[in-house]
């Protein structure tokens, strides 16, 4: 009998394409759901988002800390963003600022509390959630990486199966011995597609074979609620959101 994992990860503190994720993973009934990290920072509703993932920890499921919540919980800026020598913008800042003084002390807590990376065995393979690569909550599996940089970066654990997020990019890449489950984002997407990306993994014996799964949300009223907010930046991630591409 086969199992199954979902995983997916960057929800940004987009509660409307958090709750249709969980809406369709419901409809899927897999026996583990992973979350990868980068929770709240950037969208407009971090506390509900926050709320909703707590929930979806008391029903099982296994949540783990990004590069962005650092920033969230502590503005401590160069952990969570060690590629930008000069330090962060003051866009950047803003919203990290905002996110923060958006939760409450529980919600901070519990943010902070959540660990780098977890495993768990699946009839009796390893898998790994983490946000960016193992070992690294900064260091992601991005698609222009150098393949000798992959393949130290995959050597970090002796996991078969690898859930991750960070680039934003939803894509499955199957090495054989090592599968790269990266489900994108949930809530703030950069391939052109303006809708949640998510992943499914099934265990059968020794066959593993995971898949990208995409969710209708309400893009563009969660846009406009950026665009209110009137933070430095928030027209670029409203525009991101709108359209699913990065913009700045």
């Amino acid at each position: 009998m086969s199992s199954r994992l979902a995983v997916f990860s960057d929800v940004h503190g987009n509660v409307a394409a958090l709750e249709a994720v969980r809406a369709a993973i419901k409809k899927e009934k897999p026996d583990v759901t992973m979350i990868a990290g980068d929770l709240v920072m950037n969208g407009p509703e971090p506390g509900a988002t926050v709320d909703r993932l707590r929930a979806m920890e008391g029903e099982g499921a296994i949540i783990v800390q990004g590069n962005t919540d650092i920033a969230a919980a502590d503005q401590d800026y160069g952990a969570a963003f060690p590629w930008l020598p000069d330090g962060v913008s003051d866009a950047v800042k803003a919203v990290a600022e905002w996110t923060h003084d958006a939760l409450d002390d529980e919600q901070l807590a519990w943010l902070r509390r959540l660990p780098a990376e977890r495993r768990i065995r699946i009839d009796g393979t390893l898998v790994l959630v983490t946000h960016a690569s193992p070992g690294s909550q900064t260091s992601g599996f991005d698609m222009d990486l150098d393949p000798s940089t992959t393949v130290e970066r995959l050597s970090r654990t002796d996991a078969r199966v690898i859930c991750c997020g960070h680039t934003h990019l939803p894509e499955i890449r199957d090495f054989g011995w090592k599968i790269i489950a990266n489900g994108g984002s949930a809530g703030y997407v950069f391939d052109g597609e303006p809708s949640a990306s998510w992943a499914l993994v099934t265990f059968d014996g020794d066959a593993v074979i995971a898949e990208i799964r995409r969710t209708e949300f309400d893009a563009i009223g969660t846009a406009n609620a950026i665009s209110a907010r009137g933070l430095p930046g928030d027209v670029y991630r409203a525009a991101t959101v709108r359209t699913g591409k990065l913009v700045r």
